[in-house]
Parts: C-alpha cells; sequence; structure tokens
C-alpha cells in the first residue's frame, strides 16, 4: 500500500472520542445469520448495548453478555469453566455455526486469555470460536467490526489461483484428449474462467446494497466470488495468492493486513464507493486491476447526479465541520465537497494513511476539480479545541458524535449524528441520495425555524 503526504493532516490528544465499538455487533449479528456474539464485559457493556440496541427489542437477537463479576476480576473463578457453562446453553439454545467472543476494556486490563481459551472449548464443544477484541482502549467506534473481520479471515477457507487448475476427476477426456495432452490444447475461455478474475469484497453491508455493488461490477464482466462477512459462516470465501480483495469501508485497515499478509491476496487499492464520484471512481479502479475498460460509467455518475439536483441546491455553499466518531469523515467530506459544500475540518479518530492513500488522493483531486482548499484533517481530535475553531468559523453544519450534539445545538450550531451514517444506507450509485437526506434535514429545519421565526416577529410588529 503507498502512502500519501497530507499536508493538512495533524494528531491532537491521542483519546477517542467516539462510541464504544463493541456496538459493531448491532449490524454484524443481523450480517451473519447463522452467528451468536458473545460480549465479555461487566454490567457496564450489558447497560450499554441494551441502550444502543434498544430498537431492536422485537427482534430475536443473536447476542449476550457474558458479565464479569467479583469473583472473575480477583481470579476466584476458573474463565474457561464459567464461559464453557455460557458457550453449552447457547450451542443448546441457539445452534449457531459460529461463536463469535468480543472481548471488552475489562477482559484487556485483567489479561483475560481469551485467545488461549477458545481453541480448548471449540474442541469440546465441537463449535468454531473466534476471538475479536473490540475495546475502547485501543480501538474507535466502527473498529469493532474490523477486529472481528480480521479475525474471521483468519478462518477462510485456503484457496491458490497463482497457476490454472483443471479438474481431471471431473472430465477425463475432452474429443479424445487425455488429461496432459487437454492441458496444452485446451483453449484459455476453458481453463476454470472462475480462476481468470476471483475477486473478494470486505466490510458489512446490507444484502440489498451488496446485491447492488455487486450488480454493478457485473455490467463491468466482473463476477464478485465472496464478501466477507458472508451471510452465512459456512459460506466463507476462498482466500490465497492470486485472490484480489478490495474494500467497501475506509474502517477496515487491520482486516486489509490480515488478508494481505496473512491470506497472501492482492489488494485493491482504491477510494470507497460512498458517491456517485467514489462509487465511480471504486469501480474503475476494480477494472484496471483486471485489464478491464470500463464502459458506461460516466454516464451511469452523471444520471445520478442529476437527480441529486434539488438536493445539490440546498447543500451548495453551505459548511460543514467533522468533529470525528465512526471514521467515514473523509469519504463522506470528498463527496459533500464535490457537492458543492465547504468543508472546514475533517476529525477522525484514527485513520491508516497507507490504506486510505487512494482515498485522500481522490479527495486531494476534488479539492482543485471544485477550486477550493484541502480541509484540515485532525486525527484523536481535541473536542476542546475543536470547539473553539467551530465558534471562529461558524460551519452551517456539524456532524458530531451523540455525546457533543445537544450542548452544539444548544450554542447554535446545527448538528447531524455521525452515527446515522453507520447505520444508513450510503454506499453505492443509488444511495447516494440517503447521504444527502441526511445531511440536508437539519438544514432544512433550520431554514424552517428561520422562517417561522420570521413571520412571528414580523407580526409582532403588525400588531404594535
Amino acid at each position: 500500500m503507498q502512502t500519501i503526504n497530507v499536508t493538512n493532516f495533524e494528531c491532537e490528544t491521542g483519546n477517542y472520542h467516539t462510541f464504544c465499538p463493541i456496538s459493531c455487533v448491532a449490524w454484524l449479528y443481523q450480517k451473519i445469520e447463522d452467528s451468536f456474539f458473545l460480549v465479555v464485559g461487566t454490567k457496564t457493556c450489558g447497560y450499554f448495548l441494551q441502550n444502543a440496541l434498544g430498537v431492536m427489542i422485537f427482534a430475536e437477537p443473536r447476542y449476550a453478555m457474558a458479565e464479569l463479576e467479583e469473583g472473575d476480576t480477583s481470579a476466584q473463578l476458573n474463565d474457561q469453566e464459567e464461559l464453557k457453562k455460557i458457550c453449552i446453553r447457547i450451542k443448546r439454545d441457539r445452534k449457531p455455526s459460529v461463536i463469535i467472543w468480543i472481548g471488552t476494556c475489562t477482559t484487556e486490563i485483567i489479561k483475560m486469555d481469551l485467545e488461549g481459551i477458545a481453541p480448548r472449548l471449540e474442541n469440546d464443544l465441537g463449535v468454531p470460536i473466534v476471538v475479536a477484541r473490540a475495546n475502547g482502549l485501543d480501538y474507535a467506534f466502527t473498529q469493532g467490526e474490523d477486529t472481528v473481520l480480521a479475525a474471521t479471515a483468519h478462518r477462510c477457507p485456503k484457496r491458490n489461483i497463482s497457476k490454472p487448475q483443471y479438474r481431471e476427476d471431473v472430465v477425463d477426456t475432452v474429443n479424445g484428449l487425455e488429461p496432459n495432452e487437454l492441458k496444452n490444447n485446451l483453449p484459455n475461455s476453458k481453463i476454470r474462467e472462475s480462476d481468470k478474475n476471483y475477486l473478494v469484497l470486505f466490510g458489512s453491508l446490507p444484502s440489498n446494497v451488496a446485491s447492488q455493488l455487486n450488480l454493478e461490477l457485473k455490467r463491468q464482466s466482473i463476477d464478485v466470488s465472496g464478501w466477507l462477512p458472508s451471510q452465512r459462516y459456512t459460506e466463507l470465501p476462498s482466500l490465497g495468492e492470486g485472490v484480489y480483495v478490495c474494500g467497501v469501508n475506509p474502517f477496515l485497515s487491520r482486516t486489509a493486513t490480515t488478508l494481505m499478509r496473512r491470506k497472501k491476496c492482492r489488494l485493491i487499492g482504491a477510494p470507497f464507493p460512498i458517491g456517485p464520484d467514489g462509487t465511480r471512481a471504486w469501480i474503475e479502479k476494480i477494472c484496471s486491476a483486471f485489464g478491464i475498460e470500463p464502459c458506461g460509467l460516466q454516464e451511469r455518475e452523471a444520471n445520478i447526479w442529476d437527480s441529486l439536483k434539488n438536493h445539490l441546491e440546498i447543500v451548495k455553499g453551505k459548511s460543514v465541520f467533522f468533529m470525528g466518531d465512526n471514521s467515514l469523515e473523509i469519504s463522506i467530506a470528498r463527496f459533500l465537497i464535490r457537492c458543492g459544500m465547504i468543508v472546514y475540518e475533517i476529525g477522525i479518530p484514527y485513520m491508516d494513511k497507507r490504506y486510505q492513500a487512494a482515498e485522500l488522493l481522490f479527495l486531494r483531486n476534488t479539492c482543485e476539480t471544485m477550486n477550493v482548499p484541502m480541509p484540515r484533517i485532525v486525527e484523536k481530535p481535541d473536542n476542546y479545541n475543536q470547539i473553539q475553531r467551530m465558534h471562529e468559523l461558524e460551519p452551517d453544519l456539524a456532524i458530531t458524535g451523540m455525546a457533543h450534539a445537544n450542548p452544539l445545538e444548544a450554542r447554535g450550531i446545527d448538528t447531524k449524528w455521525s452515527v446515522e451514517f453507520t447505520f444508513a444506507q450510503i454506499h453505492g450509485f443509488t444511495n447516494a441520495k440517503d447521504v444527502l437526506e441526511l445531511v440536508t434535514r437539519p438544514l432544512k429545519r433550520n431554514f424552517k425555524l428561520g422562517t417561522l421565526k420570521q413571520n412571528v416577529l414580523l407580526r409582532q410588529k403588525t400588531n404594535h
């Protein structure tokens, strides 16, 4: 992965002012349909999950808490035996294909050896146990998904397609040729068509959004061979030398590193498919990796921009300030700049500049195209300093974590929760409208309130 020099890149406090990463359970347990997530933590973790995932009370959740009591933290109880009791109940009641343990801050502090316990219990129970650490000490909000996918990648079956492979057990002869003669005489089109462009995409997306991206690549004659995560643990994609992989989210750097170093895959470094501009660039980069000339992408992008005209009129010339929460900030900011917005600052909890190199370069090119300065990028921003800068800049909108929304609103700054972008469908051509819907909603509300206030003042003057 190449690096890029970003002149406006800064790093402040080193603290994560974000949502807790164990919340990744909220979308991952729905995506991996035959899984069960077990969060190993304290009552505080349980309270957080109850509140954060309270909207799903009518669903049948496949996650639970293994609450650490005083006997656990003081080493009076045997960790393996206690976890075994819980996992036996999970296997009996839910019959999952995989149990995923989510480590928390407490398991880090007391040095619980989850990776050592898991293989022994896996042998006893006969159910795969994947260990992922999603503690808030080391990881920001969406990096919880990153640790789960990196751990899951180790369980993917091995595949090596660096050399053509032949199914001699299926086809013994073709037109009277023996297997050895067949290898020398079979046309290239007959040599394992599926091995030519073997592509695996990684990142958790709703099934309908994943299908949309599959279809967009299909239009370019590229078949997606699998997704990580897959809808079922038993259908994990094969990985190995010669397999191309490409991410759909900017916070999956650990997964990308695991796929390259441990599974020997070839990473396609591309901007991320957020907004019509990002989606086109993402598809073009994949096509380039396979030596395919993209067809009809510019027209496809132009049609999407044309359908967004009403939203573009609202955001054009408006300013936005990203405080930093979900690590999607660079991609969303790049799209909003392309929409005509002014981005003062992009706060982001953590950024791997190698993994996001293509996105950062795309951001710079977008700023040059729109003739606007490159925004300041601040990793691990200090919220106090950010508020001071907001007072000076007076942005029209702040995209922020939930903890700061109400205080900022009280200070007269319109806000949008960054967590909404995490749970919304924002990838691909057809979902660009949803991104702008989220951004324009507070701007419309502010406009209506301003108009209402003016009408009230006008009436008061008329009555006097």
